[in-house]
Formats: structure tokens, sequence, C-alpha cells
């Protein structure tokens, strides 16, 4: 096998959630440069139909169906959706997720609790149920964690919790479906987007400055076509023999 088929998504169909900004935009982009014909889902529909507008407009397959990952049924009509239009479903990115409220766990209300993981662990089960019954043999199915997972985040315990169960339901999910299909999980590091200017209350301006507050070997902050690429790897045949894997994509924190 060459390197460009080792690669090459153009017999895939890739469903990517959160897919209107920052790193779900970064996949969505990067695997539909491959070949995918790729699926764009979120809440927010101008989001995704820009992106997928883009992608079109430059030769590639995109579809924007806008979804709440929270949603049992707004998940099925995804799915549905993504196989009527394209035929099939190989590749489910599980990137939908965030927090934006901050506080010691000792003074955080329950309801937010229970937002934080209803919306980052268990969007990741319901859309792996949905996804998983209509995948064949074959199928690839990556999770978005968090370096938050596995490094104590003060005020954002909840966060921390959550990407921590995303993490273990990846290793759980590749026993359970091998070989089947292949689950693997990305660990970002700090990437400058809505979602971590949200989270952390600060203001667009900021964001360049993370790198001070949040050093790493590579000397720069990561970017979402970062992710991207580790992404196409973790879709594509050059990792045919990589399932139940986290993946730290963080330079190097």
């Amino acid at each position: 096998m060459t390197v460009s088929q080792l690669f090459d998504l153009s017999n895939d169909v890739a469903v990517v959630t959160g897919a209107g900004r920052g790193i779900g935009e970064g996949i969505a982009r990067t695997l539909a440069s491959a070949g995918a014909a790729v699926v764009c889902a979120a809440r927010r529909t101008e989001e995704i139909e820009r992106v997928c507008s883009s992608i079109n407009s430059e030769g590639g397959r995109a579809l924007a169906i806008t979804t709440d990952v929270t949603d049992d049924h707004a998940v099925e009509a995804l799915i549905d959706g993504a196989t009527e239009a394209f035929g099939k479903l190989d590749i489910l990115i599980n990137n939908a997720g965030g927090n934006a409220f901050e506080a010691p766990l000792v003074e955080l209300p329950r309801v937010e609790f229970e937002k934080v993981m209803t919306l980052n662990a268990t969007s990741l089960f319901i859309c792996t149920a949905a996804a998983a019954s209509r995948m064949n043999e074959g199928g690839r199915i990556i999770n978005i964690s968090s370096f938050a997972a596995d490094t104590p985040v003060p005020g954002h315990g909840h966060y921390c919790a959550a990407k921590a169960a995303v993490s273990m339901l990846t290793r759980v999910y590749a026993a359970e479906l091998s070989p089947h299909i292949r689950v693997n999980a990305i660990v970002p590091g700090m990437i400058p987007t809505e979602t971590v200017a949200n989270a952390l209350g600060l203001e667009d301006k900021d964001l360049p400055n993370l790198i001070e507050t949040w050093p790493n070997l590579a000397g720069r902050l990561g970017t979402p076509e970062d992710i991207g690429a580790a992404a196409l790897y973790l879709a594509s045949p050059a990792s045919a023999w990589v399932t139940g894997e986290i993946l730290r994509v963080s330079g190097g924190i």
C-alpha cells in the first residue's frame, strides 16, 4: 500500500459532531480533504452550513444536519440522515462537548455537574450506540477527550471527570466492539478555541497569551488542524492495527 493509499478516505462516510467551529471544524475539513464524505453535526445550524458550504465549494462532499447530541431522537435522525445521503457510515467523530461553568466541586450545583457529564460523556454513549449499529466491519470511532482527563484543573472538576469518562469509555468500547470496529481517542492540549475561551472566561484577545499560562515543549499553542491530522491517522488505513488507544496531541504538556 502506498503512502497516499494509507491516508485515503475517498470511500468513507464520516459523521463529525460539534463540527461548526474549532476542533470539530478542523477535523471535518481534514477528513473531507482526504476524500471522505462528511456529515457535520451541531446545534448551531448556521455554523455547520458555513463549514459544509466551504467544503463543497472546494470540491468535497459535505452535508449539514442540525443535531443536539444529548437527544436520542436527534442523534438517530443524524445517523439515519447520514446513511440515507451517502449510503453507509464508516467513521464517527465524537467531538461535541465543553464546559462554561466554573466552580470548586464542593460549591458546584448538581445541575451543572449533570449538564457537563451529559454533554461530554452521555452524548458519546448515545452517538456511539446509534452509529455502531449502522457500521459494517471496519468501522472507526474516534472520541475527543482532553488533557483535563488526567490533569486536575481547579474550578473545572466536573469537566475533568467527564473527560476521564470519555477516555475510559474509549477503552471499553474498543474491547466490546472489536474486532469489527476500532475505537480510539485523542487528547488535545491547549487550543485557543471559542470553547476554551468560554470555559476560562476569556475574551478572544486573551487567547494568544495562553501559551504563557499553559506552556508546552513545542513552544506554541495547538490548532484545530493539528487535531485534524491526528484524526485522519486514526480514521485511515494507516492505523489499521490501532484500537483502544488514547493519543495525546498536546505539544508535549
